[in-house]
């Protein structure tokens, strides 16, 4: 990808999607789940997203300015490949391709013609 190059994702942020790929969920991995997506991560093309890829970081322990204690062990989510997930259809409940379709809106007096996201699989609006 170039420099100063900006893609166009399909899934945006408070989407529900689904694991697509990777271990199964019988083997300790995430396929099959589904979340929300908190965070894009547009730079290396990741998404964060709530409840999949959690992992388990060490962090050294401190003292904050009231002087409570800071760090330990915690489990965080890690943004997972964009590749990787799948917008869910609100109709079936099944990871779905993303299509767009255009309409015309009247807003103060302009007509403007907006892209609709459309689940391809039903055709139901996202």
């Amino acid at each position: 990808m170039g420099a100063n190059k900006t893609v166009k994702f399909k899934i945006k942020k408070g989407d529900l999607v689904q694991v697509i790929s990777g271990a199964k969920q019988e083997r300790g991995g995430d396929r099959g789940k589904q979340g929300k997506v908190l965070r894009i991560f547009r730079e290396n093309n990741r998404v964060l997203v709530e409840g999949i890829n959690r992992v388990t970081r060490h962090t050294k322990v401190g003292q904050s300015q009231r002087g409570s204690k800071t760090g330990g062990i915690e489990v965080i989510e890690a943004p997972i490949h964009i590749s990787n997930v799948a917008v869910v259809d609100p109709e079936t409940n099944k990871p779905t391709r993303v299509g767009y379709r255009i309409d015309t809106v009247e807003k103060d007096g302009k007509e403007r013609t907006v892209r609709i996201r459309v689940a391809k699989a039903s055709g139901k609006d996202l």
